[in-house]
């Protein structure tokens, strides 16, 4: 076990997750610059004259996010509408992420309260819980928040609308995920973070953006969890 990471898990009640990175690659089998594309076919259709930049964007939330400042609510709102539909049949061929599902039941285990926090939609994350029977170790889900992409992470207010329904003191809490946006919000919302990466560069980018902790494998967090866990009912890792 890292000291570090150790020490960290020692003083919080309450592990936040991001879905896509920590638990899951959701776009794994249904790949995110496809959807982005769709989302611009529907932009179009919408008759929306989409810039160059906009017309290879290779995220979807990018997609919704450019959507959304450009201030038409209903043309957000069929954006909005087209990725629940995208996120929900991505989720069917989503690739776990390696010991996300461990550390989890490791967390729960060791009495600790688990919430997933996502820019995805909620329904597909519940989804996705519900279909690698993991819905009754995590609650909440906070996903994001309907035709409003500007409340998306990172906004501190979906971590906040988390710490708020887990009980525990934001002090307390901690956020893992693997983008530079759950670091920031994070941040801003007053708990500790610890950075997931698998890529050095992202590594660099994680602790400069103020990542207490960073991981390279969700096995070390699943494993240190453990070291938390009563002996009688440790799960294997």
């Amino acid at each position: 076990m890292s000291a570090d990471l150790g020490r960290l898990l020692g003083e919080v009640s309450a592990v936040l997750l991001d879905f896509d990175g920590p638990v899951c690659s959701i776009f794994a089998g249904y790949p995110a610059p496809q959807v982005a594309a769709e989302l611009v076919d529907v932009l179009r259709r919408c008759g929306v004259d989409v810039p160059s930049d906009l017309a290879s964007e290779a995220d979807p939330l990018e997609v919704l996010r450019r959507t959304g400042a450009a201030g038409d609510y209903g043309i957000t709102r069929a954006i909005e509408d087209a990725l629940c539909a995208a996120e929900r049949r991505a989720v069917e061929t989503a690739e776990p992420t390696p010991y996300g599902r461990e550390a989890i039941v490791a967390a729960r285990q060791a009495g600790m309260s688990v919430a997933a926090v996502s820019n995805n939609s909620a329904g597909a994350v519940t989804a996705y819980l519900a279909a690698h029977r993991l819905a009754g170790h995590v609650w909440p889900v906070v996903g994001r928040v309907y035709g409003e992409p500007t409340r998306m992470k990172p906004n501190p207010e979906p971590i906040l609308r988390a710490v708020r329904a887990v009980s525990v003191p934001a002090e307390r809490c901690v956020l893992v995920g693997d983008s530079l946006t759950d670091v920031e919000a994070a941040r801003a919302a007053g708990i500790r973070s610890i950075g997931y990466a698998n890529r050095e560069p992202k590594i660099r980018a994680l602790r400069a953006a103020g990542a207490d902790v960073v991981i390279t494998s969700m096995g070390e967090l699943a494993r240190s969890l453990v070291a938390f866990d009563s002996p009688d009912d440790s799960p294997e890792i």
